[in-house]
């Protein structure tokens, strides 16, 4: 006796395969997305501005303007580092001769450098526009010679960072509407040979819910078992690269990686619902005529 062919059974695994496919190409435009943020966020968080002290100002005056400088409320607060380090302009010309591997005091005479504090900005102060304001508030302060940057870098690292993010959601976009309608196409064949077996239900008065109950299962299972999977293989390619690539696991965000993860089944189960509604729906009004 040849075996009972179930509603919608049979293009499971294309349906499975492809929408894991999609959804672990968006899950790792959302990773690339976390670790950048994480990545700016460090960088954010490093940034210095060197305030170059006065060759004429006493310790005393130095140490006035240490108490200014913790004052500001751009100068980060932290707990397990410091926000404001001295260099001194022998720890500078050492530092420098370390770079350069050339001992400039022996050709100069002298050591050209200045004394200078190294002073941590707040993260939120991370534009040009801020961090020029903070230069100039900062030259105002008795003893200070000269304040410098990194200048422009806070703006092109903002500017790289969002044509990375419009870059990743335009794919990640293009991607889910690939794949929805691969989805459809795919439901569509399988809905199709089980036309007769619809129209036969509404004959014996079965109504639309009853009909679309087992497909619609049918494709919730299918999105949830494909976003299940492209978790496991995001999860996996994340761990193989944080023991290869090294300094990568600093720009792991786990809590947001386990959003990320709810996120995508939420998404292969949507999709799941929507491309089955959408494929029955057709079927479900169309006349007996049509069906042939």
């Amino acid at each position: 006796m040849a075996q009972k062919k179930k509603i919608g059974s049979y293009p499971n695994i294309m349906i499975v395969i492809s929408l894991t496919a999609a959804l672990f190409l968006i899950g790792f435009c959302g990773i690339l997305v976390i670790q950048s943020k994480k990545l700016v966020s460090i960088i954010r968080q490093n940034i210095e501005v060197r305030v170059f002290v006065d060759k004429q100002a006493t310790p005393a005056g130095q140490d006035s303007l240490l108490a200014s400088l913790r004052q500001k409320p751009y100068v980060q607060v932290t707990t397990d580092s410091v926000a404001i380090l001295f260099v001194s302009k022998e720890q500078a010309a050492a530092e420098f001769m370390e770079g350069t591997k050339e001992d400039f005091t022996a050709f100069l005479g002298e050591n050209p450098l200045r004394d200078s504090y190294r002073v941590k900005v707040r993260e939120d102060y991370f534009e040009e526009a801020k961090l020029k304001a903070i230069k100039a508030d900062l030259e105002k302060l008795p003893g200070v010679y000269e304040v410098v940057y990194q200048e422009n870098l806070a703006d092109a690292i903002n500017k790289n960072i969002t044509k990375l993010y419009i870059i990743l959601a335009a794919f990640a976009v293009i991607m889910l509407v690939i794949i929805v309608l691969l989805i459809n196409n795919t439901i569509k064949l399988a809905i199709y040979s089980q036309r007769f077996l619809i129209r036969s239900m509404q004959l014996v008065g079965a109504t639309n819910g009853f009909i679309q109950r087992p497909f619609l299962m049918r494709g919730i299972t299918q999105g949830l078992i494909s976003a299940l999977i492209a978790g496991f293989f995001l999860v996996l390619l994340q761990q193989v690269a944080i023991r290869n690539v090294e300094g990568l696991s600093q720009l792991q965000e786990p809590q947001k990686l386990i959003l990320l993860l709810g996120l995508l089944v939420v998404l292969g189960v949507l999709i799941g619902i929507v491309s089955t509604t959408q494929s029955l729906a057709r079927y479900l009004k169309m006349s007996l005529d049509d069906l042939y």
